[in-house]
């Protein structure tokens, strides 16, 4: 069985509270079920984590190595300035995709562009939960 890791960075764990107009009202107990779910109903094996502590991600991605066919990373805020978290996913042979539930390309414009993306094999924004599942698909077939 494929086994993927998600990685949700900084205050996605405050999802259906925090701006639900960007956001959505999903909370984020219920994001996990629908990908854990999702997950199973393809044979694939997920573990999620949150943390809004960035060496929490840096850490997580290093864990990775040797552990899981995919790592499927939404950075948060991260995305945009972090180079110790691009450096962590250059530092592990295991594909990532990089997601976004809100589209960051039509939001501020500090938000439109991502440090990480460029470590990772894809970038999926802006479609909801169904950014993870596309990337779930993604890492399915492609690894």
């Amino acid at each position: 069985m494929k086994k993927i890791l998600i990685i949700n960075g900084a205050n996605l764990n405050m999802l259906g509270s925090r701006e639900p107009s960007v956001y959505g009202a999903q909370t984020y107990d219920d994001l996990c079920q629908e990908i854990v779910d999702f997950g199973e109903s393809l044979k694939i094996g997920i573990e999620i984590v949150q943390t809004n502590c960035e060496g929490g991600v840096i850490d997580c991605i290093h864990s990775a190595q040797g552990e899981y066919d995919g790592i499927i990373i939404n950075p948060g805020a991260w995305t945009h300035y972090s180079y110790a978290i691009l450096d962590a996913l250059k530092s592990v042979d295991v594909p990532a995709v990089e997601v976004h539930i809100s589209n960051i390309h039509a939001r501020e414009e500090f938000r439109h562009k991502s440090v990480t993306a460029s470590a990772c094999v894809g970038q999926i924004c802006g479609l909801g939960v169904n950014s993870y599942k596309l990337a779930i698909r993604y890492l399915r077939e492609a690894y």
